[in-house]
């Protein structure tokens, strides 16, 4: 009879606990055809002795095979890491050549096939909930329904015009629709410019660029957020007060690594409030009186911004900014009634305006789901007198802090927020920069239907200095309003 060989039985050993039985069986016959053994009546200690050395045998067998797996699998994950290793080549070259192709693309078109055309529009109506005794009227300097007799307004129309013209020039054009203009009183709903701006690239890649025109001034994150963007209705006036309408004429130096640029990017595309494409670091020269006001003095602003974007392990995103200006600001007055004796007369103002300087420190912590968003800033500014007779410089201070959370469900996606807003000083742009004392609460939610389509409501407890100037004689301006506000907004985007 023929000897099972070791060979045999290992390949029989290969498949499955059954060939390893197998393989048992097989080594035990082949014990008892042995040549020139007997078969017959093998003593008890053969018995014993051959199955201890076909015992061994399997055992030796069994961690070869043990090993043998171990290396193929070894070997399928070198293969795999180099398959991942390809594929990622692979995505980086069809991702350049999509851009090679995309560039190709644009040098064919004409420049102005290159621009978009978008916008978006905000509609409000407030109800004044609460009017405490003693309480001055209601009153909002961001948003001209919180009054009497007031109810359905159009905060905001925005058609924007945006685009690169070539690989060294981007514009971008927003005037407001939906524009009030100070002394207009019975109407509202005038043409503006917002943002006319444009942006020279200094090299491809639009690390360093160059902004020319009427633009955002690099002062606050909250302040460079779109109010398409903001979870509440109207940003903070602690770091608001430092620029009307947040934009200004004048000339800016941003420097933006592709890191970053992707970053802000990925903030907007992503639906977590991102305040856009900013820089990492800033600086410039501006007029100061704000985006489409008079100049009032040959006094230059100066501004600067650092911010650090950052990512953490779990790909929670955040961002710490630091950001200060100087500049001297003219305040425009009006007649009122000194501490509300006597006749109405105008409070003196510097021809050359007062020392107007901040710096400010924000933290924001994006919401995936949970946020946190956080600034205050401190310095000196012009405001009325405490005799309210003469524009002078005082101490400026305050601050926000805002807990927020991202909710995505089958009606759309949810984000309720809690701010506390404060802010102590003057209100440089308002008549006669009235000395200000503000202290709100607000809660509520935004509500995005569709991708175009949300549904703001909050709700404010507030305690702030109405900065409305009262030209009469014998009549007090700047007392506080307290009380507390229901208020809503519908935007539609296109």
């Amino acid at each position: 009879m023929t000897i099972v060989s070791t060979r045999d039985a290992w390949k029989c050993s290969h498949s499955s606990p059954v060939g390893r039985a197998v393989l048992c069986y097989l080594l035990w016959m082949s014990w008892l055809v042995i040549p020139g053994r007997s078969q017959d009546d093998p003593s008890p200690e053969d018995w014993k002795s051959q199955f201890q050395k076909q015992e061994e045998r399997l055992q030796q067998l069994e961690q070869e095979w043990a090993e043998y797996q171990e290396s193929l699998i070894a070997e399928a994950e070198k293969a795999s890491k180099k398959d991942s290793a390809k594929a990622a080549d692979s995505t980086k070259e069809k991702e350049s050549e999509k851009k090679d192709d995309k560039k190709k693309d644009d040098k064919k078109k004409a420049w102005y096939e290159k621009l978009t055309l978008r916008g978006y529009a905000q509609v409000r109506i407030n109800h004044i909930a609460d009017l405490r005794d003693g309480s001055f009227p209601a009153q909002l300097p961001a948003d001209a329904s919180v009054a009497n007799n007031q109810s359905f307004l159009i905060r905001r129309a925005r058609l924007i015009v945006s685009g690169d013209v070539n690989e060294h020039l981007g514009v971008y054009l927003q005037p407001e629709f939906a524009a009030r203009i100070q002394g207009a009183a019975d109407s509202n709903d005038y043409a503006q410019i917002r943002d006319w701006y444009g942006d020279l690239y200094l090299d491809t890649g639009k690390v360093h660029r160059i902004r020319v025109g009427q633009s955002k001034i690099p002062y606050g994150w909250e302040n460079l957020q779109s109010s398409s963007n903001r979870i509440p209705l109207d940003r903070s006036d602690s770091l608001n007060t430092a620029l009307r309408n947040e934009r200004d004429l004048g000339v800016l130096y941003y420097w933006t690594p592709e890191y970053a640029q992707d970053f802000f990017k990925y903030a907007l595309d992503e639906g977590l409030k991102g305040s856009g494409n900013y820089g990492v670091f800033g600086i410039g020269f501006y007029n100061g009186q704000g985006g489409s006001f008079n100049e009032q003095n040959d006094n230059a602003h100066f501004v600067t911004r650092l911010t650090l974007p950052g990512i953490l392990s779990n790909g929670q995103r955040y961002e710490f900014s630091a950001q200060a200006y100087t500049g001297n600001y003219v305040v425009l007055t009006s007649p009122i009634a000194p501490l509300g004796s006597g006749a109405a007369v105008s409070p003196t103002s510097p021809s050359n305006g007062v020392l107007d300087q901040r710096v400010a420190f924000s933290t924001v912590y994006y919401p995936q789901p949970f946020g946190f968003q956080s600034e205050w800033n401190v310095g000196r500014g012009p405001a009325l007198n405490d005799a309210q007779t003469a524009i002078e410089e005082r101490s400026v201070q305050g601050g926000y802090a805002q807990v927020m959370v991202q909710i995505k469900n089958h009606y759309g996606t949810w984000f309720p927020f809690m701010r506390y807003n404060y802010y102590q000083g003057g209100y440089k742009w308002e008549r006669n920069a009235p000395w200000t004392q503000i202290s709100d609460w607000e809660i509520g939610t935004e509500w995005q239907i569709r991708p175009a389509v949300e549904l703001t409501a909050m709700w404010t407890w507030s305690d702030r200095t109405n900065t409305s100037a009262r030209s009469q004689v014998d009549t007090l301006s700047y007392g506080q309003f307290e009380g507390n506000l229901a208020r809503f907004q519908f935007q539609f985007t296109y």
